[in-house]
Parts: C-alpha cells; structure tokens; sequence
C-alpha cells in the first residue's frame, strides 16, 4: 500500500479541504493510517481492494498490544473506517471491509453549522459587480440552497439545470444521481452568473461545467476552499469555516423549519438515515432552546 502513497494523500487532501479539518487532526489521521497501511504492508497487503475484515483484525490486535486507551483505538479505528469509506467513495474499492467494524461507543459529536445570520452575512460578502464576484455569490448560494457537497458543486454542468422545473441534477458519492430543489434565490444569483460572468471567463475553452476559475477551467476544491474562507473572515465569522458547514446548514435549517427527516435524507443524499440522523440532535437543541426561551417554566 506504501507504493501508493498518492492515495493517503488524496484522502488527506480531501479531509482538508472538503471536511475542512485542522492541522492537528490532518495529522493524527496521518499518523493513525500510516500505521495502518505498515501492518497492511508487514500482511503482504499493497492493493486496497484486497484488504479483507482479518487484516484490519490483525492491525487492531497489534494496536491493543501497544496499550492504547480506548480514545486512542477509536480514533485508530474511525480514521480506518474513514479511509475505506473513501476509497468506496471514489471507486477504488467496491467493497467497505470496515462495515460492521466494532469499536468503543463514545458521545457523538454534533456538528457545526451556521445561523441564518451567519448565512446572511456569508452571502453578502462577493462584490457581485465584478464578474468573480458574480460567479463566487452564485456558488454560495447553490452549495447551500442545495445542500451540496463540494464535489457535488464543482461537478455540476450545465446541463444539469433544470431551473423551469425548479431542480437540479447532482452525482454524489459512488456517482450516484440525484435531483435536489433549488430555491429562487439560488436560481436568481446563477442565472445573472450565466448572463454575465460565465460568458467572459470560458475565455477559449469549450467545457459544459458550470463553474470556472478566472482561467475558463473548472473551480477546484481548494480554490473555492480558499474564497470561501476569505469571505467568512470578511463576515466576522468566528466559527471554522468549511464547505460542508454549509451542508450541516442546510440541513440544520430545514429541520429547524419543519422538514421531514425522510425528505432532508432524500435531499442530502444519504443512503442510511441513521446518517441524517446526527441532525435531529442538532434540532432537539434548538427546540430545547426555544422553550427556554418561551416556555413559563423553561
């Protein structure tokens, strides 16, 4: 597997920018697979479509022999499951080996999102009378109208736009399709997109991606990473901001609104709902607030 190091970079590239994870934590995560990818290459192991249960058994009989706490293997064992959940992910494995994986239960942490005030000021940071202005004001408000991941965002073409129906056309992970709604303000800031900035940056490039970078070729994930994060600053956001703090956003608030679960899992993407899940605890706050809030007794 160490012949491959391309790989664990990838996966470290993607906890950075589309988790948006710390420095510290990039590291663990490094530290953690890179002693896992060494008992994997000790076992024989270099492809990771033949990692089977037992190798990972064997990985974490070794780890319980250095006398880690159990914070410690469950860290180990979370940066597993999210490396194989990766590479299903992108197609490398079709199998999650990691599925069904035991580890110590410890308390869920909810995740973090933005208020609608925080949205609000995150939205009117672009100067939209500038063509990247334009451009940056529109994504913003797609990934989170929508609630998309930043893969999701950068693969959009246009002809996935379907705005006379009120939707779009999204592939998440596996390339799985899904049809997601689009709110009229998300609708409003791309369509002045497509009318003004877009025409001027595709520049001599022929390409169907929706959006460019000033060069007329498709946005990266670090460079949206990058305008978003200067954006936050600018809004006097003190939270860590990161593209899928928009998602939990999004998802958050649709709840807060009175979504169903079924719909927002639908919307999301979620295979399982026990993943969209997470947010009825982040719901079950706000409600507990507001009835400190309101309620006599609260």
């Amino acid at each position: 597997m160490n012949n491959n190091p391309e790989i664990l970079d990838r996966f470290l590239g993607h906890l950075t920018v589309e988790r948006g994870l710390a420095g510290n934590s990039i590291e663990a995560y490094s530290r953690d697979l890179r002693r896992y990818l060494d008992s994997l290459e000790i076992q024989g192991i270099t492809d990771p479509s033949k990692i089977l249960r037992s190798h990972i058994s064997q990985f974490l009989s070794q780890l319980a022999g250095y006398g880690l706490s159990p914070g410690s293997l469950s860290q180990n064992i979370s940066a597993v499951r999210g490396f194989h959940r990766f590479l299903v992910g992108e197609g490398l494995c079709k199998t999650d080996p990691t599925e069904n994986l035991d580890s110590p239960k410890l308390a869920k942490k909810l995740p973090d999102v933005l208020d609608t005030n925080e949205i609000e000021a995150l939205m009117a940071q672009p100067d939209t009378a500038s063509l990247l202005g334009l451009r940056d004001r529109a994504m913003l408000e797609v990934i989170y109208a929508c609630g998309l991941r930043i893969s999701e965002l950068l693969g959009l073409k246009r002809s996935d736009l379907a705005f006379d129906q009120g939707y779009i056309r999204c592939f998440g992970k596996g390339s799985k399709e899904r049809v997601v709604p689009i709110g009229k303000t998300a609708r409003h800031w791309t369509e002045k997109y497509l009318d003004g900035s877009r025409p001027v940056l595709t520049k001599k490039f022929a390409t169907d991606v929706l959006f460019l970078n000033n060069r007329g070729r498709p946005m990266s994930r670090m460079g949206f990473w990058k305008l978003l994060k200067a954006y936050a600053q600018k809004a006097g956001i003190k939270k860590r901001v990161h593209p899928h703090i928009l998602r939990h956003s999004f998802a958050t608030h649709l709840l807060e609104g009175g979504a169903d679960l079924r719909s927002v899992q639908e919307m999301l993407g979620h295979a399982d709902i026990s993943t969209t899940q997470i947010y009825t605890h982040v719901d079950r706050e706000y409600l507990k607030e507001v009835h400190r809030q309101f309620h006599p007794r609260g």
